[in-house]
């Protein structure tokens, strides 16, 4: 059975006869992290009014009994929910099914066959599946490129969770098959793209150019023109890619985006690991915006991006933790602290990516990166997405630096709460909007026919 906690709205009185705003949260006594460089961390009191934080500071803008719902922040670290910039939520039925291979090999011997199974039922589960993890570790926006997109939209407005979904097409295929999958792709944008009060929004996404013949690339970028939405693409990913790329096209992959016009319509890309200079000046050029996938990549050894030499050059780089078949979870906790670690690794530069900005990979520039601007940070005026970790435990001690402890040494299990647009869809560590026993049997119930096929 689905449950649902909203805000209460309607207008009450106190003991003493003085008017109640209903509309208006606090959280007192508590310690939040903003995401705000000149106040990075506060200790005091967040006021929510609908799905907008009003105030954040030391101070009470008003009586504790004034507020319709009060919450008591103390042991607890409050901060922006996670922005997964990049993901295939229904792949999480197939989480285990295919591990240590190559990318390609993965791809064309265990993931492909199975995806062309799936129905749009399993496509729902799957997502169901994802979403139920993601939100119970902290994110409270994603991305995602898939098929059956009405079913991860229908699953996504159902969780509460904020949602950039796109109907990722591949052009391998007869001329009347492609024309079919744009014309789906189309029909999904115009059908979603800014409902659920704004929490769906929508992007044009060929898989990648090595699934996408360059004429339908350009249909599709004519397409994003025509509706005025960003492109998501696959791009760079592995050394084989590129040069595979450069053997059919004459180009790699940047040039060859920039010659099909992709770069024309603001642009993420997925990956980017395979770089040369003159491409991350060209990416710099057109604000094209990478979402870094290290656990991913990691995996399927294709090695790992140039983040710091990108955000040098001026280049957006959020986070993302790929589908659940290639990471193999939806933690970006872990995505924050990979990216923290692995650069300072490979570079010998202790100082590669700081906690702080793989923290606002994870957060602020993962917003930033799919062109939402009021989400991402804790701050007066921003949509009231956050969540709350339990920091009373031995690994929160002692209390030297929060954002070195959330990146270094918290978990995805130290989340308690979850706040999307003014709600909560996680309390206390409990769904609210998620059947998660269902869920768990359905999503077993579905990996056990597709594999019995």
């Amino acid at each position: 059975m689905l449950k649902e906690v909203h805000w209460r709205m309607e207008s009450q009185s106190d003991s003493k006869g003085r008017g109640i705003e209903m509309s208006k949260t606090i959280i007192y006594n508590g310690t939040f992290i903003t995401m705000n460089a000149e106040s990075p961390v506060v200790h005091g009191n967040m006021e929510i009014e609908g799905n907008r934080i009003t105030y954040i500071g030391d101070k009470l803008p008003q009586p504790l009994e004034q507020y319709a719902e009060k919450v008591d922040g103390k042991g607890k670290l409050f901060m922006p929910g996670f922005v997964n910039t990049h993901g295939h939520a229904a792949m999480s039925l197939l989480r285990g099914y295919g591990d240590d291979m190559a990318l390609q090999v993965w791809l064309q011997e265990k993931m492909w066959p199975m995806e062309g199974k799936f129905s749009s039922h399993d496509v729902r589960i799957g997502t169901m599946l994802s979403l139920l993890e993601m939100v119970k570790g902290g994110t409270t926006t994603f991305v995602d490129m898939y098929d059956h997109m009405d079913q991860v939209a229908e699953a996504s407005v159902i969780s509460g969770i904020r949602a950039c979904l796109t109907r990722g097409v591949i052009g391998l295929c007869p001329r009347d098959v492609q024309d079919a999958k744009l014309a789906e792709a189309i029909q999904f944008a115009k059908n979603w793209h800014g409902q659920a009060d704004g929490r769906i929004t929508a992007m044009m996404s060929p898989h990648g150019p090595y699934t996408c013949p360059p004429d339908y690339i350009e249909r599709i970028v004519q397409a994003a023109h025509d509706l005025d939405l960003p492109m998501h693409t696959h791009m760079s990913e592995t050394a084989r890619e590129v040069q595979d790329n450069v053997d059919q096209y004459g180009l790699r992959p940047v040039a060859h985006l920039e010659k099909l016009g992709v770069f024309t319509r603001p642009t993420l890309v997925a990956h980017a690991v395979h770089l040369t200079d003159e491409e991350i000046e060209v990416m710099a050029k057109y604000d094209v915006r990478v979402s870094h996938n290290p656990g991913s990549n990691l995996k399927l050894a294709s090695g790992v991006a140039r983040v710091p030499d990108l955000q040098k050059a001026g280049v957006l780089v959020s986070l993302g933790t790929d589908g659940a078949a290639s990471n193999n979870n939806l933690d970006m906790l872990e995505e924050i602290r990979l990216a923290a670690l692995i650069h300072k690794g490979v570079s010998g530069d202790p100082v590669a990516v700081a906690a702080w900005d793989a923290l606002k990979m994870g957060t602020l520039d993962g917003a930033k990166s799919i062109w939402l601007h009021d989400v991402g940070a804790l701050q007066a005026g921003m949509k009231a997405d956050f969540i709350a970790m339990d920091m009373d435990q031995p690994h929160f001690y002692p209390r030297t630096n929060m954002i070195s402890h959330v990146v270094y040494s918290a978990s995805s299990r130290d989340v308690t709460d979850v706040c999307v647009d003014g709600r909560f869809i996680v309390r206390n560590g409990e769904c609210l909007t998620l059947d998660e026993e269902k869920i768990k049997f359905e999503a077993q119930q579905c990996f056990e026919r597709l594999t019995a096929e």
